[in-house]
């Protein structure tokens, strides 16, 4: 039996912080509430302790007891969170009593007054909250559930929990910085040349590809270096998870926005969101989420037909090449391909399953091919697991604790996983995070994960594992970590299957969640990065998406390690999951996060069976078009995720203001119009996102926000800026800021000095002139923060005034690590190489000279360098600035040959491109050029760029095609002649 203790221990921190501010607050004045407050607080301190010896102790120290143990922990779970809500729920109600109290003197006699019942019901609950927590106690000695002291279960401890912080100093490490980069599968070059040949064979116009193999062997893998290989081949491209989901008119649907991309306006029209859904009141959300379910039903079949015609207008006339993974019904899988529509040019469809079964569909056909996936060998199990063990940070001390042992402990390890890609990438994080262990002790699990005599281990040694087996390992992985980090992997189970999850999103959520607290010095932030960075050396999470700072964007999570995680959230009842790939069984306690993902008309009536009533997190994805009918207690959800959600009004928005213990508020890339002003009310916002959004201006209410950290605005894209109320810099408030992204700078707005704990200041439109006051105030205030905190700094400056002000800082912002100034710049800041933190930095490309080059070259620390021009077309002024920079040049612009020693992504987007030459032994650690433009007047000296693996090429107006591919073919035919045999990837866009 495996315990889930990391999130119940995580749950009681929270409400044990809320206990002590209770104890001396209104709650007091309640006789007895006092003593019983006390007595809970206690209570839960002890079995606190007791979560965390069993912790300590393992899985192993629990078998004693079996299931009485795991009842009792159940009763522990379940009591931590009704105290939670208690408290939340009657801070909400007293805080809705006292918040229109004018006259502080005469409020308290009218406060207790008016409170009197509210505080009495309080009051009664806690009471019955004392009395089921001496019942839970009492309950444990009369079954016999002891201490783990006492239980006498296995020796030692979980070296994953062994650092009482939760991690260790390699996670406390920066992560380095580096650039995804596709590694090459490791056993699979016998499949990939095979399976190109049929790919790319023209006899057969149309065919599937059937890739068939265990879970973890690396079905998906093959079929993604296919379909990212020759992708561009085909005119149209899709890849789609449908797992144990049967929803056809999902699949065909993500089909349809990945070939067909709507604009956002297009998005806005459609409405029909989640949130569309959402009524004042909850009998007539009922009346419509029915009418909507009912309606979604009858039209079922006609909106299949719907997209099968869109399809095949779409479809015809071009080829097509879709990725349909992890199908797990050989009828789902029938009819998906009858759905597809055929073509008068090359079609190929790829499918992975776990199931013989699907392969045997329709087989015989012409064009189709099955290719089953067996195990790695001996000789490339070992290959990939040194190769993912160094990928982890400790493997230098696990080489010292070890010795000549490394070898026998490697080799021991990797064959017990069965030749299984996923099981050995797993096993080899698991064995780079416990450099303690000593050979016997990974012998001991080895035995301890397959204790079966007589099993035949096959050739070499190697065993030859089960599905059932390979669950056990990810589960033992699982359990060894960390009990804090445990729980933020929990919260892993919240997005869909095969989901690319942003790293910012998710650590926010962390924070607003309680999960993270300051540690060792380092702050709730730079906690949650080290969090982050411990799950991708255990590889619980792999990067999929880098930044161009050269941090992990994005990351993805192994669809068997989904599959334990959700199960172990669902068995702690940690997280609800409602639709999307999953066929799980209703709940049947009380819902607290619940996650609502995409879902067919069978499943989408589940949400009316459950207990909503102690939501304290909601996340929607997709198109699901309903809510649940009965009542949500608005008043102690903590975390709203809505992004991309559809169908807002203005009483959604007054309904969410409601929500008066929220924390994380994303409405990202929904088609929200302006906030209301009663946002003033969510004292307790921390982040806020209206990214991608029509919300051009915040209510000046929003200053009565002092707890809110992150205000994020505007569009990344199109430079739209939110505006900010003038009351910020007039009241001096929202001192807590750390991100201010996507704004507008207008007149008195330009005074941030009291903002000492910004870190991120992002301005997409400034507006203002060299003699307004204002001017200098923002100057100063850049000069001012950059002495604190300030390391990242965005300027969008179309006049170009203030952008080149900037030298006369008298002392510039020298704790930067990304800077990126927009405009008509040309000289640089002179103070620009004292910025020795410096990792990322943007330009205008009207910066673009040869002598800038030079003095950029002193940037030792520099990772990304990036020269752009945000308008659609340059216009004569620019233009004129292009030619000068030329002439300064001698004709062309050069790459200096030393420096740079940290460059590895040089990228240049701009309408037209001089020429440029890269000097011997010019950027030695670049490995990625990219280059977007309408006309490139040349480029040469590629070939004496050391460590380059990619050249891309991106070609905006076909005008200038014959050129690009004359340069394209200079590029080629010069790195052939290097003498080191390093041919770089030339990859050329149209």
């Amino acid at each position: 039996m495996e315990l889930v203790v990391g999130a119940s221990e995580a749950t009681m921190k929270s409400v044990m912080g809320k206990l002590g501010g209770l104890l001396a607050q209104e709650y007091t004045l309640i006789r007895g509430v006092n003593g019983d407050l006390q007595y809970i607080n206690d209570e839960l301190a002890s079995m606190q302790s007791f979560l965390r010896d069993l912790t300590a102790g393992g899985a192993g120290r629990a078998q004693t007891h079996g299931h009485r143990m795991k009842d009792w922990m159940k009763q522990i779970r379940d009591i931590t969170y009704d105290i939670e809500d208690c408290i939340d729920d009657s801070a909400h109600r007293l805080h809705g009593l006292r918040s229109d109290m004018c006259c502080y003197y005469f409020a308290n006699s009218v406060y207790e007054v008016l409170t009197w019942w509210p505080r009495r019901d309080v009051a009664a609950k806690i009471s019955v909250l004392k009395m089921r927590a001496q019942q839970i106690g009492e309950r444990r000695e009369r079954y016999g559930v002891n201490n783990p002291e006492a239980a006498g279960g296995s020796e030692g401890s979980h070296a994953g929990n062994g650092t009482a912080a939760g991690f260790d100093a390699a996670d406390n490490q920066e992560a380095s910085l580096e650039l995804v980069a596709m590694k090459d599968p490791v056993g699979v070059e016998d499949h990939m040349k095979e399976l190109e040949e049929w790919l790319t064979n023209d006899k057969n116009s149309s065919g599937v590809l059937y890739v068939v193999g265990f879970g973890g062997v690396g079905k998906t893998t093959i079929a993604t270096a296919l379909y990212r290989k020759f992708g561009d081949q085909f005119d149209h491209r899709a890849m789609v998870n449908v797992s144990q989901s049967s929803d056809i008119n999902a699949v065909l649907t993500n089909i349809k926005n990945q070939v067909m991309p709507q604009s956002r306006g297009q998005m806005q029209q459609a409405g029909g969101g989640v949130l569309g859904r959402l009524k004042r009141g909850t009998s007539a959300l009922a009346a419509k989420c029915c009418s909507a379910g009912a309606s979604e039903e009858t039209r079922g079949e006609t909106k299949l037909d719907r997209l099968k015609k869109e399809l095949t207008g779409h479809f015809d006339n071009s080829s097509y090449l879709v990725l349909v993974d992890d199908v797990w019904s050989a009828a789902t899988w029938g009819q998906i391909r009858k759905s597809l529509p055929t073509s008068n040019k090359r079609t190929r469809i790829i499918v992975t399953t776990r199931f013989q079964a699907v392969a045997k569909t329709r087989r015989g056909e012409e064009g189709d091919h099955t290719r089953k996936v067996s195990p790695l060998g001996v000789e490339e199990s070992e290959r990939l697991f040194k190769q993912a063990f160094f990928e982890s940070k400790g493997s230098e001390a696990f080489f010292e604790s070890k010795g000549s042992e490394v070898d026998k402990v490697q080799e021991e390890v990797w064959k017990m996983c069965g030749g299984l890609p996923l099981a050995i990438v797993i096993m080899a994080g698991h064995v780079a995070c416990n450099p303690n262990k000593s050979a016997a002790e990974w012998l001991k699990v080895c035995k301890s994960l397959f204790p079966e005599s007589g099993k035949d281990h096959g050739k070499d040694g190697r065993r030859d594992l089960t599905q059932e087996e390979v669950g056990r390992i990810v589960s033992h992985c699982y359990n060894d970590m960390p009990a804090d980090i445990k729980t933020c992997s929990l919260y892993l189970s919240i997005f869909p299957k095969g989901q690319k999850i942003s790293r910012k999103r998710l650590t926010r959520r962390w924070i607003a969640e309680a999960f993270i607290a300051e540690k060792q010095g380092l702050s709730v932030e730079d906690v949650a990065e080290t969090y982050f960075n411990h799950l991708i050396r255990r590889k619980i999470i792999r990067p999929v998406e880098h930044s161009s700072n050269g941090k992990v964007k994005k990351c993805i999570v192994h669809d068997m390690v989904l599959e334990h995680i959700v199960a172990k959230a669902s068995e702690e009842n940690f997280i609800t999951v409602i639709g999307g790939n999953w066929l799980m069984q209703l709940p049947s306690s009380k819902v607290r996060r619940l996650s609502l993902q995409e879902s067919d008309s069978k499943r989408a009536n589940d949400t009316e069976k459950m207990n909503l009533s102690h939501v304290r997190s909601l996340t929607m994805f997709g198109s699901l078009n309903q809510l649940p009918s009965h009542s949500f207690k608005f008043g102690i959800v903590q975390v709203l995720d809505l992004e991309g959600c559809m169908g807002f009004k203005a009483h959604h928005t007054e309904e969410i203001c409601k929500m008066l213990l929220l924390k994380y508020l994303s409405l990202r890339r929904s088609d929200t119009k302006q906030l209301p002003k009663s946002i003033g009310k969510l004292e307790n916002l921390e982040t806020l996102d209206i990214r991608e959004t029509s919300v051009v201006e915040l209510p000046k209410t929003v200053c009565q926000l002092e707890r809110l950290v992150n205000i994020l605005g505007g569009d990344k894209i199109t430079r739209r800026a939110l505006k900010l109320p003038q009351e910020l810099n007039k009241k001096k408030k929202m001192k807590a800021l750390r991100i201010l992204s996507g704004i507008e700078i207008v007149g008195g707005l330009a005074d941030l000095h009291h903002l000492t704990e910004l870190r991120k200041l992002a301005i997409y439109k400034l507006s203002t002139m060299s003699d307004d006051p204002s001017f200098k105030d923002l100057s100063s205030s850049i000069e001012y923060l950059g002495g604190y905190s300030l390391n990242t700094l965005i300027i969008d400056d179309e006049s170009s005034k203030f952008i080149n002000s900037l030298d006369d800082l008298s002392s510039p912002p020298k704790f930067l690590v990304a800077l990126e100034l927009s405009g008509k710049m040309v000289q640089l800041p002179s103070w620009i190489t004292q910025l020795s933190a410096l990792t990322k930095l943007t330009l205008s490309v009207t910066a673009l000279r040869t002598d800038n080059l030079l003095l950029l070259s002193n940037l030792d620390a520099l990772f990304s360098l990036t020269f752009s021009f945000r308008a659609e077309k340059q216009d004569s002024e620019t233009l004129t600035i292009l030619a000068e920079n030329k002439l300064c040049s001698d004709g062309e612009i050069t790459i200096p040959n030393a420096g740079f020693k940290s460059l590895k992504l040089l990228r240049f987007f701009a309408p037209l491109l001089p020429v440029l030459t890269f000097s011997k032994n010019a950027m030695p650690e670049l490995e990625r050029l990219e280059l977007q433009f309408s006309m490139l007047e040349g480029l040469y000296g590629v070939e004496n760029l050391a460590g380059i693996k990619v050249v891309h090429l991106t070609l905006k107006d076909k005008d200038g095609e014959y050129m690009t591919k004359e340069v394209q073919h200079e590029v080629e035919t010069a790195v052939k002649r290097r003498t080191d045999g390093k041919v770089p990837k030339i990859i050329l866009d149209q």
